[in-house]
C-alpha cells in the first residue's frame, strides 16, 4: 500500500526539545518502556482468546458485507427515510462516518443524488420523536433498531413507540418489512422479538462492545444504505491492523499514540483535547470522547485496587474553537494534551476574491483559498501551543475517504486498548455506566430491581435550604 494513503502521526510538539520543560523527555519515555512489552503481549493474548473480536472485523466480514449490500440495494429505493434508533456507540459511530463521507447537506440533496434521508435518534427527550414525525412520513421510512442487549431503555422505548405507530400506519405485515434489527445472535430481548416478528436481522459479534462496533453491522448498514463504500472502509481498517501488529511501540502508530498519552497523563496532562481541522471530521471527536472516556475512566485497576484514574477527553473544532476554547488551551494550566487532526487535501476548495485591496487588514486574504486559510490556522494554533510550552501532536489524513477513515477509526480503537494495558485497567467494561442503568431500571419499575429501588429510596432527603 502506498504511503500516500497512510495517515501520519507527528509528535514533535510532545517533546521537550520543542515545548520545553512541560514536554516529554527521553528519560520519561524510557521510564515507562518496561510496560510496553507486557502490554503488547496482553493485546495479542486477548485477541487470540477472543477478548477483542472487534480487531477481526476488518478481516472476517466478507459474507456480512455481501448481505448488507444486497439488503441496502433492495431497500434504498423502496424508502425515503432511514431512521436509526440507538444510543452511545450505536449512534456516535454512524454520525461520525456519515459526516465524514457524505455530502455535508446530504438530506437536502435531490433524491437522484442520494439514498434515503438519514435521521439518527439517540436520546429520549420527550419532544424528539414527536418532532421527527413532523418531517418523516412513517409510511415511507425504514427503522433500524440497534441494541446488542435488547434491554437498552432509551433505544427499546423508542422502538416500542415506533413499532406501534408503524403497525397502525401500514399494518402489521408491512411493518415487519420496515424494521431491521441489529443485535446479538442469541442473548437479549431484541433477537427474541426480531425472530418472533420476522424482522431482517444483522448480528453484532459477541466480543464487540458498543463503542468498538462501528466496523460491525452497527455502522456498516446505515453507511451502505446511504451509499458509502463499506468494503473500502474495512480495507482501510485492515491496512491499519497490519501496521498495528508491530510490537515495537514507536513503529506501531496506535501503540505510540497510547504511550504518548500515558506519558502525558503521568506528567499531569489528564485532559485530552481532540481537535480536527475539517468539518468532515467534527463528529469523530464525539465518537472519540465516548471511546476514550468510557474505556479508560475506572475506579479500580486490574488487581482491584482503587485508583480512580482516567484521562478526560474533550472535543473541539478548528477553526471554530479558536474563538472559544483555544485561549484556555494556550494560556491556561498545563493539564491538557491537544491532538489535532489535519487533512492534506480537501474534496472541495474555494478561492477568496481579490477585493477590498484598500483595506490591508482583510484585503490580504484575497487570492488565497479557504483550504489554505484553514491549514494556516491549524499551523498557527500548533505554534501558539508550542510557544507556550503546551504539548500537542497531529494526526494527518491525506484525504478524507472511506479508506483513510477506516484507518483512523481502527487506529483509535487499538490505541484505546493499549492505553488500558499501560494503565493496568480493563478498557472493555463500563461499571459506572451500569450503575446508572440499574438505577434507571429501578426508578422505572423493572422487575428484579427492587433492592436497588430500596437503596435509592434510602438516600438522604434533599434539604430545602440547599435549593436556591
Amino acid at each position: 500500500m502506498s504511503d500516500s494513503k497512510k495517515l501520519k502521526l507527528d509528535y514533535n510538539n510532545m517533546m521537550q526539545e520543542f515545548v520545553g520543560s512541560h514536554g516529554l523527555s527521553a528519560a520519561e519515555l524510557e521510564a515507562i518502556k518496561p510496560k510496553f512489552a507486557p502490554a503488547a503481549k496482553a493485546m495479542k493474548e486477548k485477541r487470540k482468546e477472543g477478548g477483542m473480536d472487534w480487531r477481526d472485523l476488518p478481516l472476517n466480514q466478507a459474507e456480512v458485507v455481501k448481505d448488507i449490500l444486497a439488503y441496502a440495494a433492495k431497500m434504498k429505493d423502496e424508502v425515503e427515510y432511514f431512521v436509526l434508533l440507538g444510543i452511545g456507540g450505536s449512534a456516535l459511530g454512524p454520525m461520525a462516518v456519515h459526516q465524514a463521507l457524505l455530502h455535508p447537506f446530504y438530506n437536502d440533496l435531490p433524491r437522484a443524488e442520494r439514498g434515503p434521508k438519514l435521521y439518527i435518534v439517540d436520546n429520549v427527550d420527550p419532544e424528539r420523536l414527536n418532532y421527527l414525525f413532523q418531517v418523516v412520513d412513517i409510511k415511507k421510512a425504514l427503522f433500524n433498531v440497534v441494541s446488542k442487549s435488547g434491554s437498552t431503555s432509551e433505544t427499546m422505548s423508542q422502538f416500542m413507540i415506533v413499532k406501534e405507530m408503524l403497525e397502525n400506519a401500514v399494518g402489521k405485515e408491512k411493518a415487519k418489512e420496515r424494521i431491521v434489527a441489529t443485535t446479538d445472535s442469541k442473548a437479549g430481548n431484541l433477537i427474541k422479538i426480531a425472530t418472533e416478528e420476522g424482522y431482517k436481522t444483522f448480528i453484532i459479534p459477541s466480543g464487540v462492545g458498543g463503542r468498538f462496533s462501528q466496523l460491525s453491522p452497527v455502522g456498516l448498514l446505515p453507511a451502505a444504505i446511504c451509499g458509502i463504500d463499506i468494503a473500502e472502509l474495512l480495507e482501510g481498517a485492515a491496512y491499519m491492523d497490519g501496521l498495528c501488529n508491530e510490537d515495537e511501540v514507536f513503529n506501531n502508530p496506535a501503540y505510540a499514540y497510547a504511550a504518548l498519552n500515558y506519558a502525558a497523563l503521568l506528567k499531569g496532562a489528564n485532559i485530552c483535547v481532540m481537535m480536527p481541522y475539517a468539518d468532515r471530521l467534527k463528529y469523530i471527536s464525539d465518537w472519540y470522547v465516548q471511546l476514550w472516556a468510557e474505556s479508560l475512566g475506572k475506579r479500580v485497576d486490574n488487581e482491584g485496587k482503587v485508583v480512580n484514574i482516567g484521562p478526560t477527553p474533550i472535543k473541539a473544532l478548528g477553526a471554530t474553537d479558536q474563538h472559544a476554547q483555544v485561549q484556555l488551551f494556550v494560556e491556561g494550566p498545563f493539564d491538557k494534551l491537544v491532538v489535532f487532526i489535519g487533512v492534506d487535501e480537501f474534496h472541495e476548495d474555494i478561492e477568496i476574491p481579490k477585493i477590498f485591496g484598500d483595506m490591508p487588514n482583510i484585503g490580504f486574504l484575497g487570492g488565497h483559498s479557504h483550504g489554505s486559510l484553514l491549514k494556516a490556522e491549524q499551523m498557527a494554533t500548533e505554534f501558539a501551543l508550542m510557544k507556550n510550552g503546551k504539548m500537542n501532536m497531529t494526526i494527518t489524513l491525506p484525504k478524507v475517504t472511506a479508506f483513510t477513515l477506516g484507518q483512523l477509526l481502527y487506529f483509535f480503537e487499538v490505541a484505546t486498548g493499549f492505553m488500558g494495558e499501560l494503565m493496568n485497567i480493563n478498557a472493555f467494561d463500563q461499571p459506572g455506566v451500569e450503575e446508572g442503568k440499574n438505577a434507571t431500571y429501578a426508578l422505572m419499575g423493572r422487575p428484579g430491581y427492587e433492592d436497588k429501588k430500596k437503596e435509592l429510596d434510602s438516600r438522604p432527603a434533599k434539604k430545602e435550604e440547599y435549593v436556591i
